[in-house]
């Protein structure tokens, strides 16, 4: 297995997972600062463990992740992350970790901007589980994800952040946040998720707009190992019954139909801790293929 830092471009990484007999084994996990990949070993046969962090428990404006994910036939990748993912305002004098410039019109040259393509092939799974998104005071932070995913293969992927550090009074005071999903299904895209928040494009402040609920998801399922989380996902909310409320329940969610047999799931909390219990308890179906051990690490 590679495992080291190469000297290309600056927060590149490539995760590449291979199935040798039963056992998931990382052919390939490379990173450069400020990415960090970690694997540790576990029991589960077929299934492997990788945590993408950052130097420093953060981005600062400007840096650039670019992570590449292949995840082999037949195994099941599951990839968190250690606490909220912290988005900085830019800090004079410190050198942006960007070796390039980016031509996208949405993103600026001050704006944090995270990359992933994720190849899923012929009856793997990839269960995407990070922490939220935490922009601080001031931040810009855009992140574009595609998942393409092959005959047989399956995917849990959450997408989530909150409206920054409530403690400290920053509450919908980033300047910006963009976020962009695609998921194809052996080359037919079956969806595509775009979310802007910018503190400028309206005469209403983001807390004006967004204020009720500190923490917003976006959960997605596709494939055949999603099919009984569905089911029950599906099940739930057809016993809802929707009506009038006095006040703003504490924690709602809606579900709907993408192309083929997945879903999409949107959450809106008070508190982080909500969503996070919300998730991990309809979720629970992920130890039937990962394993309770596995699944222990998430949401802690």
């Amino acid at each position: 297995m590679e495992n080291n830092r190469p000297q290309g471009d600056a927060g590149n990484g490539h995760i590449q997972l291979d199935l040798h007999g039963r056992e998931a084994i990382f052919s390939k996990l490379s990173y450069q600062y400020p990415l960090k990949l970690l694997s540790p070993r576990i029991a589960e046969q077929g299934v492997a463990i990788a945590y993408v962090l950052t130097y420093g428990g953060g981005l600062v404006s400007g840096d650039r992740i670019n992570l590449h994910v292949d995840v082999g036939s037949s195994t099941s990748l599951v990839m968190l992350t250690q606490g909220s993912t912290k988005v900085f305002k830019h800090r004079p004098g410190v050198r942006l970790a960007n070796s390039y410039t980016d031509s996208n019109p949405t993103s600026t040259t001050t704006s944090t901007i995270q990359r992933m393509l994720a190849t899923v092939y012929e009856n793997a799974f990839l269960i995407l589980l990070p922490d939220p998104v935490t922009c601080f005071a001031s931040a810009s932070y855009s992140q574009f994800q595609t998942f393409r995913l092959h005959r047989g293969a399956s995917a849990v992927l959450l997408d989530w952040f909150t409206s920054g550090r409530i403690t400290r009074g920053e509450q919908w005071q980033f300047s910006r946040y963009y976020s962009l999903n695609e998921i194809w299904d052996a080359g037919t895209r079956m969806a595509r998720d775009s979310l802007l928040l910018d503190s400028e494009d309206s005469q209403r402040t983001l807390k004006e707009r967004l204020g009720i609920y500190s923490c917003y998801a976006a959960l997605f399922l596709c494939g055949p190992k999603t099919k009984h989380m569905i089911q029950s996902l599906d099940e739930e909310y057809q016993e809802i019954s929707v009506y009038q409320h006095a006040s703003p329940p504490d924690l709602i969610w809606s579900l709907s139909h993408i192309d083929g047999e997945g879903r999409v799931v949107r959450i809106a909390g008070k508190e982080t801790e909500l969503v996070k219990l919300w998730l991990k308890d309809h979720l629970k179906g992920l130890e039937d293929v990962v394993g309770l051990d596995v699944y222990s690490k998430t949401f802690i």
